[in-house]
């Protein structure tokens, strides 16, 4: 497939190739033009890259980091904080470890530009969720590369992410290229429990070190492949979570004399109400302009369904036929999972007290008071104790920036018949950290994954194709490139 960039920010076809306060209303203001034509950017000569070298080397580092295990509880990010230091240092680029407490570890790294503009963050977390070997195909954290995968807990998330982050900066350094703002390397832990004490912590302890970012990029978005189509997805928003705990208490005794009432029978009963609730549909701007953008490439009855989602929803036939897709269910409503029960450890002995987690995400703009007040409302049970575990809340990222034009830019001469697409995300990162402190922040990664790889994460035999994170390194390279290609003043608008 011939990578030349018409625009101009590759020059020569030999030389890349690639395998064949109203951000709500800003976003619905935005999508019909997300397939605008790119901004016609400045020419930059662009050494020759040896990609398959580039694979070998992703393919060996992931390989490695894998192998570092920092399963979530406990963590221990500091050990993959260390590599990531040692790796850094080795390419010349300055790195320091920073510590929430003992073993939790977080890496950041700056690669110097010329200061022109603010930076931009390179985000991953470097902790991951356990895997029992005894289920998996492969060693979890032996790090195997077989048949063009490297296989492992966290090839995709997130230390596949940080190995092609990493390598995107690599190149930068060792091409010699120009590029007007320095690029930061932060590697955080404790993500798959909040991030309390990664990246939370660093930006509450240490934001001036990153206060010159403007620009964040992370997991959470990529290319989507489905039925030989190809979609750029990148995260704009996502839904707030909200971890919530009930604890039942009652009498306890012996388990061969049963009374009628136990924390057990009401802890089952007040989940049973809640399993049978069904919580309202509402569709916010931001999931409207989502659907709005994949209108443009369904069937003419099913686009103008999705364009006046909404009222589309009333239609008994059509949302049964929508909400049986989770992932389009849960973008147009709060949900509510059961994941975590506990009551007594033995068989025969009636507990004092049971417990449930329930792991519900708010659609943006929901008040948790409020949602945690509608299940006590729903339950009844003054035997019932309600507690939240985890929350923060949902904030967005207008797309229309140099960095979204800069995706748009490189996806259209990479595909120029796949869509770019602001999105919605039905899960967390830690995103909203950075939101908060007003620096653009982005979820996309750059890898194109089927939906084969992508059911490995949080689940069994995760693994990533080589050629993937080859490709996703080319990807963010472009992308680093064209943001200071884009002229001082444009916007995502390509005008």
């Amino acid at each position: 497939m011939d990578t030349k960039y018409d625009t101009g920010i590759i020059t020569q076809t030999q030389k890349l190739r690639g395998p064949d306060r109203g951000v709500w209303l800003s976003l619905l203001l935005v999508f019909p033009l997300v397939f605008a034509q790119p901004l016609p950017v400045e020419p930059q000569a662009i050494p020759d890259i040896d990609w398959p070298a580039v694979e070998k080397e992703a393919g060996e580092l992931l390989s490695q980091v894998v192998r570092i295990d920092t399963s979530n509880p406990p963590g221990n990010e500091t050990a993959a904080a260390q590599f990531w230091q040692n790796i850094l240092t080795q390419e010349g680029i300055e790195a320091q470890v920073y510590e929430s407490e003992p073993g939790r570890g977080i890496v950041y790294g700056r690669l110097r530009g010329n200061g022109q503009k603010k930076a931009l963050i390179l985000l991953h977390h470097l902790d991951v969720v356990p895997a029992d070997p005894a289920e998996w195909a492969f060693d979890p954290f032996g790090g195997a590369i077989k048949d063009g995968y490297v296989h492992g807990r966290g090839a995709i998330d997130c230390k596949g992410v940080s190995v092609v982050q990493f390598l995107a900066m690599a190149l930068l350094k060792r091409s010699g290229l120009r590029f007007e703002r320095d690029i930061i390397f932060l590697g955080t832990g404790d993500e798959e429990v909040g991030g309390r004490k990664g990246a939370g912590w660093f930006v509450d302890k240490h934001f001036d070190v990153i206060a010159d970012a403007e620009f964040l990029l992370t997991e959470g978005g990529g290319i989507r492949q489905r039925e030989g189509k190809r979609s750029y997805r990148v995260s704009v928003a996502e839904k707030a979570p909200c971890w919530i705990e009930l604890k039942a208490t009652g009498p306890a005794g012996h388990g061969s004399s049963p009374v009628p009432e136990t924390a057990v029978t009401r802890l089952v009963r007040a989940l049973e109400k809640i399993r049978r609730y069904e919580t309202p549909f509402k569709v916010v701007p931001a999931v409207q302009a989502y659907f709005n953008a994949l209108a443009q490439h369904q069937d003419e009855e099913t686009a103008q369904r999705y364009r006046a989602l909404e009222q589309a929803l009333k239609d008994e036939a059509f949302r049964k036929k929508f909400t049986a897709t989770p992932s389009h269910n849960a973008l147009v409503r709060n949900t509510i999972s059961l994941t975590v029960l506990n009551g007594s450890p033995k068989t025969n002995v009636v507990p004092a007290s049971a417990s449930a987690q329930l792991d519900c995400r708010l659609l943006p703009g929901e008040d948790p008071q409020t949602f945690l007040a509608q299940l006590k409302q729903l339950v009844d049970d003054p035997h019932i104790e309600f507690s939240t575990l985890l929350n923060f809340p949902a904030v967005a990222s207008d797309p229309d920036t140099p960095l979204f034009a800069a995706i748009r830019s490189v996806a259209a001469h990479r595909d120029p018949h796949a869509p770019v697409i602001p999105s919605v995300l039905g899960g967390f990162t830690d995103t909203h950290y950075f939101r908060e402190k007003g620096i653009i922040s982005y979820g996309f990664s750059g890898l194109a994954l089927t939906a084969e790889d992508a059911r490995g994460v949080h689940g069994l035999n995760e693994r990533i194709p080589l050629a993937a994170l080859r490709d996703a390194v080319q990807v963010l390279f472009e992308v680093i490139l064209s943001i200071d290609a884009i002229p001082e003043g444009a916007n995502a608008h390509g005008h």
